[in-house]
């Protein structure tokens, strides 16, 4: 499965079944163990994650809060990376990342439009109207290249509405590069904020729950998003510090927009996002009902099960233990299945045009056709793969295998493993998908740390993280691609500007995991859940620094 996953010699959901057909026959495992496997709880928190997250989408949700954002952050270069970036992180916590970069690289590419022109007077009081700001179709296919560049060895004609550039200066062409590097990368980097931002956080979840079922639900949306939000947080700003100097240099004067002709292109560009914003018209009923459940369900996630209170899953759900029975997976699905009952306009007395003496109900905010046209569904088959994958490494014995195999790591300092484990997971994940990279890695990490007596979340949540940092090739994740289809970039631009990014992400994830992610998932003790034969040894021992 992992030579069939890193060649992709069949698609990544249908090696994920492989499971289902070999463990029977190998006498692993009972054809009713693996098919369990396929539909966890985390796989139901993906679904639900996605209604609300296809839900904002098909209400243009996002859109609006993309150009209020635009709007209060102002359009100076420096300023105007800045604001793409958090924007973009931001809907890539709660959306797909494909999704999101696929929306934000036409405005991105439209304001640039604005600032690489000379402003008349007529655009400075209006805004120019520019046919890049059509995301009705938002598919990169559809696009064609703005600057009539050579992309993967083909010249793409420039469509004849938009402006020809071809005089455009050096410095204009570093900063549309700089612009369309920060979309794709504040998509990967704002994903592994929140617990269903990107796919190999579910899985880190549904690992943790599979190989250790004792665990008490330590990975739940309020430990991760105390996790992994800072570490986010510091690994956006360093990006932005870094394509800042890269592709606007240390003019910081000039990065700023200080300057007579800077501050006319800076108010023809806003001018652009004014209108744009103006053309959404006032906030709908679906739009303000989308948001009323969209605020709902986080606070739901936050409140379930936090940890340093009690939550009301805890009051209202207990279990003999006191543990809450719901589970995150149950309040997505609950808010995905009001998305289907909530309609869409406020209902009234409108007739029926095609049956006068009947009155016509208003659609729902969501409906099976739209869910089932945008919802990935491989990626749910692909979660189910992993899942058989680790609980049929854990049956056969593998697993314990491939741990006493790794004792010997037993005398390398604790900092050192996680570095060493997040370079190599960044290179790793470069060619193959995060997915998949996650899912092969997890289990035997899991062994490792056993064997050796330290904290299993100590090297699987570095994995996991470390998964997301996809940075240097076209390749290596769909955002990449997105904006390298494009045109304007190298592959070269990618790599070099990518390679230090992945530098910096290996020593913010080092930096979390060896500072505040250890009161929140104790990581000091060896937990008595990580339960095997030397449980009692290694709890006997002094715990690992």
């Amino acid at each position: 499965m992992a030579l069939f996953w890193c060649t992709e010699a069949l698609p990544l959901a249908v090696t994920a079944l492989f499971p289902i057909v070999l463990y029977p026959m190998m006498g692993i495992m009972d054809a009713s163990e693996v098919c369990i496997e396929y539909l966890k709880d985390s796989n139901i928190l993906f679904i639900g994650g996605l209604l609300m997250a296809i839900a904002v989408e098909n209400w243009n949700l996002h859109k609006r809060i993309a150009l209020r954002v635009l709007l209060i952050i102002g359009v100076r270069p420096a300023l105007l990376l800045l604001g793409f970036m958090l924007v973009t992180a931001f809907l890539s916590m709660w959306i797909s990342n494909t999704a999101t970069t696929a929306m934000m690289v036409p405005i991105a590419h439209a304001v640039l439009d604005q600032l690489h022109r000379t402003p008349t007077g007529k655009d400075v009081e209006e805004g120019s109207d520019n046919p890049t700001f059509e995301l009705q179709e938002p598919s990169p296919q559809k696009e064609e290249t703005k600057f009539g560049e050579k992309d993967n060895g083909q010249v793409h004609p420039v469509p004849a509405a938009s402006l020809e550039p071809t005089a455009q200066q050096r410095e204009e062409l570093r900063f549309s590069q700089g612009m369309s590097l920060c979309v794709c990368y504040s998509a990967s980097i704002g994903g592994i904020a929140t617990l269903t931002g990107t796919t190999p956080n579910l899985v880190l979840q549904g690992q943790v729950n599979s190989l250790f079922p004792q665990n008490g639900n330590v990975v739940n949306f309020a430990s991760w998003f105390g996790f992994a939000f800072p570490a986010m947080a510091i690994l956006l700003l360093l990006s932005w510090l870094w394509l800042q100097i890269l592709f606007l240099g240390f003019n910081f004067r000039k990065n700023f927009g200080i300057g007579g002709q800077a501050q006319e292109r800076a108010r023809a560009a806003f001018r652009v996002i004014q209108t744009e914003h103006k053309l959404l018209g006032p906030m709908t009923f679906a739009e303000k009902a989308v948001s009323v459940l969209f605020v709902t369900l986080v606070v739901l996630w936050f409140t379930r099960e936090p940890g340093f209170f009690v939550g009301w899953g805890n009051l209202a759900f207990p279990d003999k233990d006191g543990k809450s029975m719901a589970s995150d997976g149950t309040v997505a699905i609950f808010i995905g299945i009001i998305l289907f009952l909530v309609p869409s306009k406020i209902p009234g007395l409108t007739p029926d045009p095609e049956n006068p003496g009947r009155l016509k109900a208003p659609p729902a905010l969501l409906n099976w056709k739209t869910v089932n046209e945008k919802m990935p569904w491989n990626i749910v088959f692909l979660l189910g793969g992993g899942f058989a994958l680790a609980k049929g490494s854990e049956k056969s014995g593998l697993s314990e295998w491939l741990g006493d195999k790794l004792t010997p790591l037993q005398n390398v300092p604790s900092p050192a493993i996680a570095f060493i484990i997040c370079l190599l997971i960044a290179t790793f994940t470069e060619c193959t998908s995060n997915v998949a990279t996650t899912t092969l890695f997890l289990p035997i990490l899991a062994s490792m740390a056993q064997a050796i007596c330290l904290h299993p979340l100590y090297v699987m949540l570095p994995c996991t993280l470390a998964a997301s940092l996809a940075f240097m090739l076209p390749v290596a994740t769909p955002p990449n691609a997105i904006v390298f289809s494009f045109g304007g970039l190298k592959v070269s631009d990618m790599a070099r500007t990518g390679f230090l990014l992945n530098i910096i992400g290996v020593l913010v994830i080092t930096l979390a995991i060896n500072s505040w992610s250890y009161p929140i998932f104790n990581l000091h003790t060896f937990p008595s859940w990580a339960d095997t034969n030397n449980t009692a040894n290694c709890l006997a021992t002094t715990p690992r620094p």
